[in-house]
C-alpha cells in the first residue's frame, strides 16, 4: 500500500462518518467498497484509531465521529458502556488483573474506553488484538471491577 493510497483510503473515511451516521466498522467497509475503496476491518481499525475517531452516543444509537465534532461532551461512562457492549466478549479474573476477551482488532477502543473512564481501581491497561489486561490495585477492586465491566456489556 503507498501513502498515497493510505491518504485517499482516509479521506474517503472522513467524508463519510460527516456526511452519514455509521454505527459499525463493518458498515464502514461497507460504505468504503460502494465507493471503489476496499479495506478489511484490520486496516480499518487502525486507519480510526490514527485518525483520532471516536465512536460515542448519538440520537439514534452510537456513531463514529472525528474529535471536535462532538455535539457535547461525551459522558465517559456511555462510552465505556458503548465500547463493552459492543465488543466485549468476556471478563475474567486473574489475581490482580482481569482478562477482556473483545472481538478480533476491538481490544484497543475497549482499552481506550476504560482509562479514560476515571474507574476507581484501574491502574493501567494494555491491550492487544482480542484481549485486553486490566491492572487493578488490589483483589478488592478487582471483584468490584470484574462486575463492573460484566454489568455494562450486558454479560
Amino acid at each position: 500500500m503507498t501513502p498515497a493510497s493510505r491518504r485517499a483510503r482516509e479521506r474517503a473515511i472522513l467524508r463519510i462518518i460527516e456526511e452519514r451516521p455509521i454505527q459499525t466498522q463493518a458498515e464502514l467497509v461497507g460504505a468504503l467498497a460502494s465507493e471503489g475503496v476496499p479495506t478489511t476491518q484490520a486496516t480499518l481499525s487502525r486507519d480510526l484509531q490514527r485518525l483520532g475517531i471516536v465512536k460515542l452516543p448519538g440520537e439514534h444509537g452510537p456513531r463514529y465521529l472525528r474529535p471536535g465534532f462532538e455535539t457535547a461532551s461525551p459522558n465517559p461512562r456511555r462510552v465505556l458502556a458503548t465500547a463493552l457492549s459492543e465488543f466485549a466478549q468476556e471478563v475474567g479474573p486473574g489475581d490482580a488483573l482481569l482478562a477482556i476477551r473483545t472481538l478480533s482488532g476491538c481490544a484497543n477502543a475497549v482499552a481506550v474506553a476504560i482509562d479514560e473512564s476515571g474507574l476507581d481501581g484501574v491502574v493501567a491497561t494494555v491491550a492487544g488484538d482480542d484481549t485486553i489486561l486490566v491492572l487493578c490495585r488490589d483483589a478488592e477492586a478487582r471483584a468490584r471491577l470484574g462486575a463492573e465491566f460484566r454489568s455494562l456489556a450486558g454479560l
